[in-house]
């Protein structure tokens, strides 16, 4: 992912967009100076379009798994946050902040939002901040993970900017769980397994990634991405079904481990005897290389040195690697070889908001639906909007149900906003 606050105007300079993965990898949001767009990912072989906004200047997307809701942030104003309702074309509310928004992390019941020194917690189904944590270490990247799981609600963000310590935060009870000394250099990438109960960091360094529990901070897995050179980690991500870790980084390669225990077998007893030997003579860092796990798959792309996110997710019954780019391209692989192999690049497609064809051919643009200033968005976005964090117009959530329409999945039909006795007016608040 990476933020496009600093694009060009210049039309002869290509576009950087923001690329970002809902939840469960059914969808990929793209964003630019020029709007933001959001594609289906249920078909390998074609790349639909179902919502397009060319007005608005966006700088971070988020969608709610197949929701209808999305949290918005502009380049024009980076320190206030939208809430939309993208199939009706309306705005929610928005909220603004102290500083600019790095990061917006969602779920079924919590929105985050990730300031350079500080997190708000929001209950998602009214926007209301259950809690703030503030002065937490310079966090210029904004990285932070938020658990997709409503169960184990957990929130991580770096405990240091000196070291790579990472703090758990309990989403729900509102709390600081634990905090789990993941490198000696500062983190540079974290990812929640979806069941949100371990917890993959990698640091500046880039050449290790570990895996933790996030019940005691237990280290679980240890892999190495690399020895020879450092590089900048850019993703992770676990796949949809916790098998798989996958890595990307600044480099031409993205490294997938697997997450297995380890089988005993005689002859890695044997092995083992030995490294326990070795490790009386040799230095632990030594000792490390030869004990840490290698990627059991690899996926080379067509270029290097730019920001990439990655999703690893079954699409049409197959186990597929999804990598989108900051330039605006989506490359789709195959992970259907055996283990140690590379992977088979399957398609390619542009994100530039122009339709691809399976056989390379572009038409026309044809968008599923366009954000055209309908009456519901002239009549409504005005109704909520420009309070400080925790502080809404209206008579509180029970009658702030359109956000609980969004976050339907999938979304029902919506209440008609001229009828008073299915819809309330929310008046706006004397502060």
């Amino acid at each position: 992912m990476t933020n496009v606050n600093n694009a060009s105007s210049s039309s002869n300079t290509p576009l950087t967009y923001f690329v970002n993965f809902n939840q469960d990898s059914t969808s990929l949001a793209v964003a630019c100076k020029n709007g933001f767009r959001l594609y289906s990912l249920n078909c390998a072989d074609t790349l639909d379009m179902i919502y397009t906004n060319i007005k608005d200047d966006t700088c971070l997307v988020e969608r709610l798994f197949s929701s209808s809701l999305m949290a918005i942030v502009s380049i024009t104003a980076p320190r206030k946050l939208k809430v939309c309702h993208f199939k009706k074309g309306s705005e929610i509310c928005n909220y603004s902040y102290s500083n600019t928004i790095l990061s917006v992390k969602l779920n079924r019941i919590r929105l985050v939002v990730c300031l350079e020194e500080s997190l708000y917690i929001h209950n998602i189904r009214d926007m209301k901040v259950l809690h703030t944590i503030r002065d937490t270490p310079p966090n210029p990247n904004g990285i932070c993970a938020l658990s997709i799981n409503s169960d184990n609600c957990y929130l991580a963000y770096p405990g240091s900017n000196y070291i790579g310590e990472v703090q758990i935060f309990d989403a729900i009870n509102l709390h600081a769980k634990t905090m789990i000394p993941a490198h000696d250099s500062p983190l540079a990438a974290l990812a929640f397994i979806p069941s949100g109960t371990r917890i993959a960091t990698a640091s500046e360094k880039g050449t290790v990634i570990r895996v933790f529990s996030v019940l005691d901070g237990s280290k679980l897995y240890e892999f190495r991405r690399g020895v020879k050179r450092c590089v900048e980690i850019s993703c992770l991500a676990f796949s949809t079904c916790s098998r798989y870790l996958a890595c990307s980084s600044n480099t031409e390669t993205v490294h997938i481990f697997k997450l297995e225990e380890p089988q005993v077998s005689p002859r890695k007893s044997v092995d083992a005897s030995w490294m326990g030997y070795l490790s009386t003579y040799l230095p632990t860092q030594v000792t490390d290389v030869f004990t840490q796990g290698r990627a059991c798959m690899t996926a080379h792309l067509p270029f290097s040195g730019v920001r990439n996110d990655v999703a690893v997710t079954t699409i049409q019954n197959q186990l597929r690697l999804l990598v989108a780019t900051e330039e605006g391209f989506l490359y789709i692989y195959n992970m259907d070889g055996p283990e140690g192999t590379e992977l088979t690049l399957y398609k390619q497609f542009s994100l530039d908001g122009v339709a691809n064809n399976a056989d390379g051919t572009r038409p026309e643009p044809q968008f599923l639906m366009e954000n055209e200033g309908s009456t519901i968005l002239g009549s409504y976005a005005g109704i909520v909007k420009g309070h400080p964090p925790g502080q809404m117009s209206g008579t509180e959530s029970d009658k702030f149900r359109e956000m609980a329409v969004a976050t339907e999945s999938p979304p029902k039909d919506g209440f008609q906003f001229t009828d008073d006795q299915e819809y309330p007016p929310l008046t706006q608040n004397s502060d």
